[in-house]
């Protein structure tokens, strides 16, 4: 299945998910509008299944994964020891792309996914093309030195943004000081039927 690349509003309408980093306010008000001429109808009430579908769906689209890349993730992590909710909020989250982002390296994950396809990204101070790759604790992202002097990244940097706990920022480049934990972040769907979503 290929990746969704249109119109991110009407993605974000679909889904009830914010994933623009500065969203509208015209967008938030219609957040929970489902796109379409329809889209103002009652909505039906969704099945147990349905409603897991919908949760599904949400975490994928906002962090913009494949369904065969989200459906090895969950398995992945239902087969380790530990609090299964964790270790995937923990797995999203220290994706590559995702640190580019959650770095304010990039405005949006679209965008960060683009830096590290395009060789932009380097972990410690190694180039990587990989979006998927796996980041471990003391590893140091940083934009490479051609970059850094681009007009476009000089002007994300003038930009102040809230740090996650887990993470260390100074100047162009970040590092993973621990796993990500649930209480640091709040996530927009439901782990729990994500879970259930898997188990079928």
């Amino acid at each position: 299945m290929a990746r969704y690349t249109g119109p991110k509003h009407r993605l974000a309408r679909k889904e009830g998910v914010n994933l623009l980093d500065k969203a509208s306010q015209s967008l938030m008000r219609r957040l929970n509008t489902p796109p379409g001429i329809h889209g103002k109808k009652r909505k039906k009430r969704l099945s147990e299944y349905g409603t897991q579908l919908r949760e599904k769906q949400k975490a994928k689209t906002t962090y913009g994964l494949l369904e065969k890349q989200f459906k090895r993730i969950v398995q992945t992590v239902r087969k380790q020891k530990g609090d299964t909710k964790e270790l995937i909020v923990s797995t999203l989250e220290t994706r590559l792309d995702n640190l580019v982002y959650r770095l304010g390296f990039a405005k949006t994950r679209y965008m960060a996914r683009q830096f590290v396809s395009h060789g932009h990204i380097h972990v410690n101070g190694v180039k990587l093309t990989i979006p998927s790759y796996q980041a471990t604790v003391d590893d140091v992202i940083s934009i490479s030195p051609k970059m850094q002097t681009n007009s476009r990244v000089i002007e994300l940097f003038k930009e102040e943004i809230e740090v996650l706990p887990y993470l260390e920022k100074k100047g162009m480049s970040g590092k993973l000081k621990r796993l990500p934990k649930k209480e640091d972040l709040q996530v927009p769907f439901d782990l729990q039927l994500i879970i259930e979503y898997y188990s079928r």
